[in-house]
């Protein structure tokens, strides 16, 4: 913990650089590579407003590091070869106080890992290597991942990214058809230096497994419209397909976006028995259409979640943070409660339409109801999440960028606490190569 992950990020990249050149198998391994370092400064405050957990309110400060080295490809002729690596590394600014201390206000736990006396590390991270092949225009990458699919997609709204281990196959050889394929063993949180294995919301530690396999992929239509089916299963949890499509057209003086998305989750192994520790018997199917009208800035969406079924959305999660492809996932809550139905409601505009390039304000407004639960259909809930980014276009520090973020959420679902919570992020990323 206390070691500099992000110097032996450094030297990691240094070395591989070093001993690919003293190899002489550069062949633009060298050449075509890249070190990119990006920063964070992030600050979180969340106000809890109702509910008595021992304290009122979670507020964090830490600075981030992420070193990226990619290379280039070392071709043998039949195949390419190559190796990247990711060093991530926090510093704590603001640990946030003691957890489980007598009498507190407030307590960590959201941006760093928690010591053993309950209060916030000084400095954590990891290094990760990544193995990469590719053949035409199919490629496989063995190590870390960071997926961005329908049934399982990285969290990235802290200090530091969530990240995964495993195998991933991507084929791009068909005009217009991506291929993906694969399997998940670990993953490690956003705030972690440890990779565990995975489950889902109400699991036990212990019922934790390291499977999850995936398939599926894209199909371009036309311009204007793409398809998608994916189907990701998680050993002795559950089994889920996912149908969605986006569409884009002109309409009058701006374009209107379609975006479509149905899943359908049933329980598998253990959890379809309904062994002790793995949480309820997974049952649901979402749907949702999302509706977005663009024309000289602004942009105006309204969209319809509909959930069924005994349970809530199932998605790998460990209860330390983690992203569902939900229409209503959002900064706080992600309406995904078993037959939840909810209304989103979004305004956005981007500033430059005035002369102001890189200027970007939205709001988001959720409403939920017809919570499955005792009794049932009679609990809601709603947030309101604003949001201002801007990014320097031009000059000595451009690509600096600040982010201010201000969520509510109001539950009267009894396990869900009332909050406010604020976001300032401020970063920037650099290429070192």
């Amino acid at each position: 913990m206390k070691q500099s992950t992000l110097a032996s990020a450094v030297a990691a990249a240094v070395l591989a650089t070093s001993l690919s050149t003293q190899a002489q198998v550069s062949n633009g391994f060298i050449s075509d590579s890249s070190l990119n370092l990006g920063l964070r400064n992030f600050y979180l405050n969340q106000d809890q407003r109702s509910g008595n957990p021992g304290f009122s309110r979670q507020e964090e400060w830490g600075q981030g590091f992420v070193l990226q080295f990619q290379s280039g490809w070392v071709d043998t002729g039949a195949v390419k070869l190559g190796v990247d690596a990711l060093g991530q590394y926090g510093v704590r600014l603001d640990g946030g106080g003691t957890a489980g201390k007598p009498g507190i206000t407030r307590s960590p736990g959201q941006l760093f890992p928690l010591d053993s006396d309950g209060s916030a590390v000084s400095e954590f991270g990891r290094v990760d290597l990544i193995g990469k092949l590719q053949v035409a225009e199919t490629r496989v990458d063995l190590g870390m991942l960071r997926p961005r699919l329908p049934v399982l997609t990285i969290n990235d709204g802290r200090l530091l990214p969530q990240t995964f281990r495993g195998g991933q196959l991507v084929s791009r050889d068909i005009e217009g058809l991506t291929l993906q394929a694969g399997q998940i063993e670990r993953v490690s949180a956003r705030a972690s230096t440890n990779y565990e294995n995975m489950g889902i919301a109400g699991a036990s530690a212990a019922a934790r497994v390291n499977q999850f396999r995936f398939a599926g992929g894209d199909y371009q239509v036309n311009e204007n419209l793409t398809t998608s089916y994916y189907f990701g299963q998680l050993q002795d949890f559950y089994r889920q397909h996912f149908l969605g499509a986006q569409h884009r057209t002109a309409l009058g003086a701006g374009s209107l976006s379609t975006d479509l998305r149905f899943f359908d989750s049933n329980a598998y192994g253990a959890n379809r028995s309904e062994t002790a520790g793995y949480g309820a018997k997974v049952d649901n199917r979402a749907i949702s259409a999302m509706f977005t009208y663009s024309q000289a800035g602004h942009s105006f969406g309204l969209g319809r979640q509909h959930l069924s079924g005994k349970t809530a959305f199932p998605f790998i999660n460990n209860g330390d943070g983690a992203t569902a492809y939900l229409i209503t996932d959002s900064q706080i809550g992600k309406f995904l409660r078993a037959e939840q139905r909810t209304w989103v409601a979004e305004y956005g505009y981007n500033f430059a339409e005035v002369g102001i390039p890189g200027l970007r304000a939205s709001g988001k407004y959720l409403r939920g109801d017809n919570v499955r639960g005792q009794p049932s259909g009679q609990d809601k809930e709603w947030e309101r999440d604003l949001r201002v980014d801007y990014t320097v276009q031009q000059g000595v520090m451009k690509n600096l960028g600040f982010s201010l973020r201000h969520a509510s959420l109001r539950s009267s679902v009894p396990s869900q606490r009332d909050v406010d919570e604020t976001r300032v992020y401020v970063t920037y990323s650099f290429a070192l190569r």
